[in-house]
């Protein structure tokens, strides 16, 4: 799991490069999964 500091005077903007593809709001199952088992399909 990771967390950003989103009001930190070092960032400048934020970008998303990706949305994936997910049926639920808080995606808590994926702090047990490691490597290729926590991707989400990429929404197209």
């Amino acid at each position: 799991e990771r967390v950003f500091p989103v009001m930190s005077p070092m960032i400048d903007s934020i970008k998303v490069v990706r949305r994936g593809k997910v049926r639920r709001k808080n995606l808590y199952y994926l702090r047990g999964l490691t490597g290729k088992a926590a991707r989400i399909k990429e929404k197209r």
